[in-house]
């Protein structure tokens, strides 16, 4: 088994399967989405030809959603899955975020949280798409004020409701919609049906993982988690390698991978973030250039699926740095790769922003 390889295909970074970003999402199941900016090129590096546009147009049209979902972080679903998963994932990520405000030592009562949560929706319903100052000023004209942290967890906790989720896509700040006007409601799922359904959406697009890379990606209970892989029967099987158990779809790509590629991936990248133990893809040596200890990721750059350097996303000229000296070599590598393909991934990236 060559894992890297695999994860590549899984993962849509080489050999990309899809040309529309919702399908990417849809398939994907969720997606980090952290970086306002880069959260987009996230998903159009997934496709065959990535466009800004494109991702614009989904987002705005409601087939891509952003809220704070699973793990109480900002996550890409696509619609189709939104209902799905707000009542799968929502109460353990509620009882995350009640978990973090009592250790900021911040009490919100059901009173005040169901009071703004109906200033939310109607300022969200109102506008259409609302930013958060526009939500301060609706709040002040019911002379109600307060600080920035709590209102945070007033929105995140309207959005695991189902109430609020991303509005149209702006260029650096994120926009409320109303979730009624903007996805539309499906029959509610069972949820083994919807917890298979999950558990097969990461692993197709993740494999080889574990369970422990189940759990912490997913955020749901271990428990859960081990049902969900119980639930997917004869089409998972598993394959050992280095000592750990991992699980691949049968139905799982082995054909399109080739060597001497760069991939320029943004930071809170699924590729990284998927998983709890990172080492096959991410050197340890060179763990605290990539993520730090209190999961703030950096733009990477992989060569051939390994970790081997740092990007500048927001630079006019393509700036890259190596871990190893000044030719991409990491330890790894038993070739040298060409400083031109940075070039190449760099035009790429440069050719997605004016699409």
């Amino acid at each position: 088994m060559n894992p890297i390889a695999i994860r590549l295909l899984s993962q849509q970074l080489v050999a990309p399967q899809y040309s529309d970003p919702a399908e990417v999402v849809n398939y994907m199941g969720a997606m980090q989405a952290q970086e306002y900016r880069m959260m987009r090129w996230a998903v159009e590096m997934r496709t065959r030809r990535p466009s800004h546009k494109a991702f614009k147009k989904a987002f705005d049209e409601g087939r891509v959603i952003r809220l704070h979902l699973m793990r109480g972080t900002w996550q890409l679903l696509s619609a189709e899955d939104y209902w799905m998963l707000i009542g799968l994932c929502a109460p353990k990520a509620i009882a995350v975020t009640k978990g973090w405000m009592s250790s900021n030592k911040i009490s919100i009562p059901d009173e005040e949280l169901y009071h703004v949560r109906d200033i939310l929706a109607q300022t969200a319903a109102d506008l259409g798409s609302a930013t958060k100052e526009d939500i301060v000023q609706a709040l002040a004209e019911k002379d109600i004020r307060m600080d920035d942290h709590r209102l945070s967890y007033h929105i995140r906790m309207a959005e695991m409701s189902g109430t609020l989720c991303s509005g149209d896509l702006l260029p650096m700040k994120a926009t409320y919609s109303l979730t009624a006007e903007k996805v539309k409601l499906t029959a509610k799922m069972d949820h083994d049906e919807a917890l298979m359904r999950f558990t097969r959406k990461y692993f197709q697009s993740r494999q080889p993982a574990t369970l422990e890379d189940f759990v912490w990606w997913s955020g749901l209970n271990v428990s859960d988690c081990r049902k969900g892989i119980e639930l997917l029967g004869d089409s998972v099987h598993v394959e050992k390698w280095k000592d750990r158990v991992f699980y691949l779809t049968d139905d799982c790509r082995t054909r399109g991978f080739r060597k001497g590629k760069f991939l320029l991936i943004p930071p809170y990248d699924e590729y990284l973030i998927s998983y709890k133990s990172r080492d096959i893809v991410l050197p340890p040596e060179h763990r605290h250039h990539a993520h730090n200890n209190s999961g703030i990721f950096q733009p990477v750059i992989a060569y051939d699926g390994t970790i081997c350097g740092n990007w500048s996303p927001f630079k006019e000229d393509c700036q890259a740095t190596f871990f190893a000296g000044q030719s991409g070599r990491a330890e790894r590598f038993t070739d040298t790769p060409s400083l031109e393909n940075i070039t190449e991934a760099w035009q790429s990236y440069k050719h997605y922003l004016a699409r």
